[in-house]
């Protein structure tokens, strides 16, 4: 395997990432946006088809842009948005609807139904998750309510639910696989995460039938072959883990207590709190403060399992102030137009364009800005705005170390808004711990790499990926005490 790569698919919210790596590192990467359709407020839907074609096509760019051929992949890894659904008919193979996607809030009013029916303990104590529209449960029972025909052919079993990454495999496959991995099915609050299997409770209130949900399987094993779709010869598809699974693995958070935060489209915070050892009879810890208890990832026998802070909008408020109000043209013109104030001026954002998640779980909350006066610029927006980035991961933060009772020393950081020097020392001034950044900022997709490496040899363990995390930047505490507590209590 000496001159053989691995191709890591990270399926995204807005774009199809593809990326080759080598024993050492990135070779190649390319990437594709694709089309965000908003047909009401509060709706958010990808066509799958174009999830698909933009996966497959820069699947094929990556390795054609290397130079290299099909016999050079020694395998394919996966990671993909988590509990955007799918449904499509088996018969044809083609989606019944569009893909609601995680941000969608169309399903709020029938979490609010099944809350009152007192279900919500009962959920999250077997699935480790609140009744959230943010999950898979609730978007699969909308879209049998409201697709003509879609209830009659799912009791038939004609039709079948995924979250990307089965799509994906699904169409690899030439239609011959229907699975997904124990991490995306653990978002979908179906899944009882202790017994590490589909759970009846919540599929018979949703009305649900058993028979459109996939196979589960562990995230670094070869679950078939991409069979002449994409590539000219058929290369094995190793690994499947939900983006931030992947990324809390590329990270090389495999040691109890460590975090990363992945800033992207939304803000995740994640913490390992440990390995259970089927059948030692081992488990999770329980949040007490709204997170997410969650299964980090699985490989061969061993499950680890992790308390996840879902952030819903996070690098998202950067596109608002781009696409929204012109503030800027480009992204990256963020930093430079916050920079040229030397703080917000007392503005306040609250980024609930999608609600809020984790501690707060509200549904209904909206944007708003405070602290706005007639010498507010555009500066202080743009400042107010990233600020609330290191605020909502403050939050989640401290909900964490009440639940682990773990005293978190370091964060490392990956994500597209983790290459903003000005956000990452604001976000260690705020939290009292130090930022640290990898020098490969692209953790979700090395994760799913190094998942499909390990399944089929081409590295032998954890300690041999250990060894390549390597630091571009640590950020430290810069800000005095009484100005981070001024800042925290405004």
């Amino acid at each position: 395997m000496q001159d053989q790569y691995v191709l890591a698919l990270d399926q995204g919210t807005t774009s199809s990432h593809a990326m080759l790596f080598d024993r050492q590192g990135k070779v190649v990467s390319v990437v594709k946006e694709f089309q965000q359709i908003y047909s009401q407020a509060g709706w958010v839907e990808h066509d799958p088809q174009e999830i698909w074609s933009t996966q497959a096509g820069v699947a094929a760019e990556a390795v054609t842009r290397a130079g290299a051929s099909a016999a050079a992949i020694a395998a394919v890894g996966i990671t993909n948005q988590r509990e955007t659904t799918i449904v499509w008919d088996r018969n044809t193979g083609r989606p019944v609807y569009n893909a609601i996607v995680w941000q969608d809030r169309r399903t709020a009013s029938l979490c609010d139904e099944f809350k009152a029916r007192g279900l919500e303990e009962t959920v999250r104590a077997k699935t480790g998750l609140p009744i959230d529209a943010y999950f898979s449960a609730t978007k699969i029972r909308w879209i049998l309510d409201n697709v003509e025909g879609a209830r009659d052919k799912a009791r038939q079993g004609q039709l079948a639910f995924s979250t990307v990454d089965s799509w994906l495999i699904w169409n690899f496959t030439k239609h011959a696989l229907h699975v997904t991995d124990i991490t995306n099915a653990s978002r979908t609050m179906l899944f009882d995460i202790h017994a590490r299997r589909w759970n009846d409770d919540p599929l018979e209130a949703l009305d649900i039938p058993r028979s459109m949900l996939p196979e589960v399987r562990t995230c670094s094993e070869v679950y078939g072959s991409t069979q002449g779709t994409v590539f000219a010869s058929d290369v094995p598809l190793a690994s499947i883990a939900g983006d931030q699974h992947a990324a809390l693995f590329g990270q090389m958070c495999t040691d109890v207590g460590m975090v990363k935060n992945t800033y992207g489209t939304g803000c995740f915070l994640v913490v390992n709190t440990g390995f259970l050892v089927v059948n030692t009879g081992e488990t999770p810890i329980e949040s007490r403060n709204n997170l997410v208890t969650t299964i980090a990832w699985q490989i061969g026998d061993k499950v680890n399992y992790a308390l996840e802070g879902s952030i819903f909008i996070a690098g998202a408020v950067v596109q608002w102030l781009r696409d929204g109000l012109g503030l800027i043209r480009r992204a990256s013109e963020i930093e430079t137009l916050a920079r040229g104030v030397p703080h917000s001026d007392g503005v306040y954002l609250v980024p609930a364009f999608a609600g809020l998640g984790a501690p707060h779980w509200n549904a209904r909350a909206r944007g708003t800005m405070f602290g706005v006066t007639r010498g507010t610029s555009s500066g202080h927006i743009a400042r107010a705005a990233l600020d609330s980035i290191a605020y909502q991961s403050l939050d989640v933060l401290r909900a964490m170390e009440s639940d682990s009772g773990i005293r978190i020393a370091q964060l490392r950081v990956d994500g597209g808004a983790c290459e903003n020097d000005l956000l990452m020392q604001f976000q260690a001034d705020i939290l009292g711990v130090d930022a640290v950044r990898p020098r490969v900022a692209e953790t979700t997709a090395l994760g799913a790499a190094y998942l499909a490496g390990l399944a089929i040899g081409y590295w032998q363990d954890i300690d041999e990926l250990k060894s390549q995390w390597q630091l571009d930047r640590r950020f430290t505490l810069a800000m005095d005490a009484q100005q981070v507590e001024s800042c925290v209590a405004g």
